[in-house]
C-alpha cells in the first residue's frame, strides 16, 4: 500500500470507526491492512469502504480486526508471580493504611481484550485477600472481545493453560473445552468500552495493567499514554506493562522501575 492510499484509508477508518491510525506505527499497520483487504476478497479499498457503509456486521468484523487481541490467563507467568508475591502484598498493605474503612484495591486493566488479564488479577486478589471488596475495571475498544469477556468465555485450552488445577476447579464451570468462568469470578470485574487515545481516565488507582498494547503505537503516543497512566495512579501506585515493553527514562514521567515490567509512581 503506497502512502497516498494509506492516507485515504486512514481518513475513512477515522470517519467510519472513530479509530485514529495516526497513533499507530505506519509500516506495521499498512501490512496488517493489506492482509485484511486480500482476506475480504475486495478489489480495492474504495470497493471495501462502500461495502462497510451498508454492512454493519462487516464493519464490526473490521473494527475487531484492527484492535489486536492476543491474551491468556497469567500470560508470562514469572511476571504474574512477581505481582502475587511482591507487588500485590505491598499494595494491599498500603491500601489498608490509606483507606482503612475501604481497603480494597482499585485496579484498571486497560486494553483488556478477552478478559484474561483482569480475571487473572481477580483470581490473585481472591486468593490473597478474599475478605476485601476490590474494584477491577477492565476496558477495551474491541466490542467483540468485551462481549466474550463479559460472558466469561468461551476460552480455549491454550488460553487457560496457566491456571493451576485448583484454580480450574475453583473458577471454571465443569466441562470443556471450551471453558467458561463461574459467575462468582465474573462478577468481580466490570467491563466497559473505552478508547485509550480519546476517553477520560479514572483517578486514584492503585494498579494499572496495560500489557502488549502500547507496542503498536508511535513513540509520541506511547509517551502520552504513559503520562496519562501516571496521572491516573495514586502516589506509590503501580503500572504493570508487557514483558517486552520498557519505558525509556521513566523518571522524566514520574515513574521508577520496580522490577521487570513494573513501574511505580514516585
Amino acid at each position: 500500500m503506497d502512502i497516498e492510499v494509506y492516507h485515504l484509508v486512514k481518513k475513512n477508518i477515522k470517519t467510519l470507526l472513530d479509530i485514529n491510525l495516526d497513533h499507530y506505527k505506519d509500516e506495521q499497520m499498512r501490512r496488517r491492512l493489506d492482509s485484511w483487504l486480500v482476506r475480504t476478497g475486495s478489489a480495492n479499498w474504495n470497493e471495501y469502504f462502500k461495502r462497510l457503509r451498508s454492512d454493519s456486521q462487516e464493519l464490526l468484523r473490521f473494527r475487531n480486526y484492527l484492535t489486536i487481541n492476543v491474551s491468556a490467563f497469567f500470560r508470562d507467568p514469572e511476571r504474574w508471580q512477581t505481582l502475587r508475591q511482591t507487588i500485590l502484598p505491598e499494595l494491599l498493605k498500603e491500601a489498608l493504611r490509606l483507606r482503612p474503612q475501604s481497603p480494597g484495591l482499585r485496579a484498571w486493566s486497560a486494553g483488556c481484550s478477552i478478559g484474561a488479564e483482569p480475571y487473572s488479577l481477580a483470581i490473585l486478589l481472591d486468593e490473597l485477600s478474599p475478605s476485601r471488596r476490590h474494584t477491577i475495571l477492565a476496558t477495551d475498544l474491541d466490542l467483540g472481545a468485551l462481549a466474550k469477556a463479559k460472558d466469561g468465555g468461551p476460552y480455549t485450552a491454550d488460553e487457560i493453560e496457566n491456571l493451576t488445577p485448583s484454580q480450574r476447579t475453583a473458577y471454571l464451570m465443569p466441562g470443556g473445552p471450551p471453558f467458561y468462568l463461574k459467575e462468582s469470578l465474573r462478577k468481580k470485574v466490570e467491563f466497559r468500552a473505552h478508547n485509550l487515545l480519546s476517553d477520560a481516565y479514572e483517578s486514584n488507582l492503585d494498579l494499572i495493567i496495560c500489557r502488549n498494547v502500547v507496542i503498536y503505537f508511535t513513540a509520541e503516543t506511547k509517551d502520552s499514554l504513559y503520562r496519562k497512566f501516571h496521572a491516573a495512579l495514586r502516589s506509590g501506585g503501580i503500572l504493570f506493562v508487557g514483558a517486552t515493553e520498557i519505558i525509556s527514562q521513566p523518571q522524566q514521567i514520574g515513574f521508577r522501575g520496580h522490577g521487570i515490567s513494573f513501574y511505580q509512581k514516585i
